[in-house]
């Protein structure tokens, strides 16, 4: 007898539809699964027949043939196991249950057991895409799921709920979602009021969280990059459901979704060690999967002490800081991952920190901080808006109980800068000022004359790019909005144009 099963497989970060069918046919006991199973599916061979034993159900002895279609998928994972037991089952008329309009996926235990599959997001919501109304799915992915609205989410505990459901022993109970997106300060992310001094940098990281630019801070050691960096969440705007999900389907995928926390709530804040390889930062592997500038989509991503990255990692975020996304390209095909972050950096003047410092003399020669200074290379720096110099925070002031402005303020002014942005972009694909391209910029950033020469001096005196140019535009506009200006005025384009880079050493 034939059996059809409805499960779904995941390619980047997209559902695809897979109809597993159950064949069972007079021959010697055997069971083989075709249509590009990796290891994992192979196995699932074994899983399934203890399963289905240890339930208490007889496994069928006959010739078994188990079909993932559409064959040209690669199939990877073990989320197969449980449609593939209900297969079975339907095939050997052990049940008679309908589930042409549901989509069922879990790994199995051997004792039956329903365990944990990744990527239940985009599953979810390609099988509210393709019309099925029921999605059986293991008990702790249930609350992920359930963020799909308009589909029945089932939570399955064990291959035996499943069976007594289909069979009308024992119904199970749908999934009752009650997520909701907390207001609160993101509990990892430092206060701006902790820190000491450094007004200007402190207003560079306002600036750029209000138009999601990017910002590379140079000083010598500890003298509170790392610190102002990691307050940069506090001041982050609040996410939309919209972005929420957006954000979870990529961790969902990654496997990487707090088991407590089904929909992410906060800015991602990612920040890798220099040491990170190249399919780390990026994606890729084996079976690709989205790397550290994906995992920080709608959020940061900090790279501390940037010199220290590879060249060719560096070069290769120079596509994703640009067109927002990153590609992926195998022999097998290529794949496409969002990666609209914002890039916060820091590093060092040189080698030992203390070029330029006032207070401690530099022991490196002009070559060695020349050669140093070149690993990051000028389309590089040409593609990061905000360049701000971090000085020695002076005695005094660390010593001071005088408290900052706290992040709270500051993020209201931030998500006030953000509202004009989403009122400006409404009915385009456009979020903040940061993606706006050369037409945009024409139509919305319009100088006066003063403002003119103010770019004309600055292109010629610090022999600045057409890259440049947009850039400084862009940024002006974002100063603008912060000071509920309607017009970009002849200051917002000075502190715009102060946030250029210096000539190197």
């Amino acid at each position: 007898m034939l059996a059809k099963v409805n499960s779904c497989a995941v390619v980047g970060l997209e559902g695809v539809l897979i109809e597993v069918e159950v064949d069972i046919s007079r021959g010697l006991p055997s069971m083989t699964i075709v249509g590009l199973p990796d290891t994992a599916v192979q196995e699932s061979r074994e899983r399934v027949r203890a399963a289905i034993k240890n339930t208490g159900l007889p496994f069928p002895s006959e010739r078994l043939t188990v079909n993932l279609a559409p064959a040209d998928i690669r199939k990877a994972g073990p989320a197969y196991d449980l449609p593939i037991a209900i297969g079975l089952l339907l095939a050997s008329e052990q049940i008679y249950g309908d589930v042409n309009q549901s989509v069922v996926m879990g790994e199995l235990s051997l004792d039956g057991g329903v365990r944990h599959v990744s990527g239940i997001l985009p599953m979810a919501y390609l099988a509210k895409q393709s019309g099925f109304t029921n999605l059986f799915v293991p008990s702790e992915d249930a609350a992920e799921a359930a963020l799909i609205k308009d589909v029945t989410v089932y939570p399955i505990g064990s291959l035996l709920d499943l069976v007594d459901h289909l069979s009308g022993h024992k119904r199970l109970l749908p999934y009752e979602s009650n997520f909701s997106l907390d207001g609160d300060m993101p509990p990892f992310a430092s206060d701006l009021s902790e820190i000491k001094g450094q007004e200007h940098v402190k207003r560079a990281i306002e600036v750029a969280a209000s138009g999601r630019h990017n910002m590379l801070m140079v000083g010598p050691p500890g003298s509170g990059k790392t610190l102002i960096a990691r307050s940069m969440p506090a001041i982050l705007p609040r996410l939309t459901i919209d972005e929420a999900l957006d954000i979870t389907r990529i961790y969902s995928v990654a496997d990487q979704l707090p088991s407590h926390e089904p929909l992410i709530r906060y800015r991602p804040f990612r920040a890798p060690h220099h040491t990170v390889s190249y399919a780390g930062l990026v994606g890729g592997g084996r079976f690709p999967k989205p790397g550290e500038i994906s995992l920080a989509h709608r959020g940061v991503l900090f790279l501390d002490e940037l010199p220290e990255f590879g060249s060719r990692i560096l070069e290769t975020l120079r596509q994703p800081l640009e067109d927002k996304i990153i590609s992926i390209s195998r022999s097998a095909g290529s794949l496409t991952y969002p990666a609209n972050f914002m890039l916060i950096a820091s590093m060092n003047p040189c080698p030992c920190g203390f070029y330029g410092d006032k207070s401690k003399e530099c022991i490196c020669s002009m070559t060695t901080v020349s050669k140093y200074q070149k690993r990051i290379s000028g389309p590089f720096l040409d593609r990061i808006d905000i360049h701000v110099e971090v000085p020695r925070v002076p005695f005094e002031k660390l010593s001071s109980s005088r408290l900052g402005e706290p992040s709270e303020k500051v993020r209201a002014r931030v998500e006030a800068a953000v509202t004009i942005q989403r009122e400006r972009f409404a009915g385009t694909d456009l979020q903040t000022n940061a993606d706006m391209g050369p037409a945009e910029i024409r139509q919305f950033c319009s100088v006066d004359e003063t403002s003119a020469n103010l770019l004309k001096a600055a292109m010629r005196q610090m022999q600045l790019t057409a890259r440049a140019y947009h850039r400084i535009l862009k940024l002006s506009r974002t100063i603008a909005d912060l000071a509920g200006a309607r017009d970009i005025q002849a200051s917002h384009v000075a502190e715009s144009i102060q946030y250029r880079p210096q000539l190197r050493a």
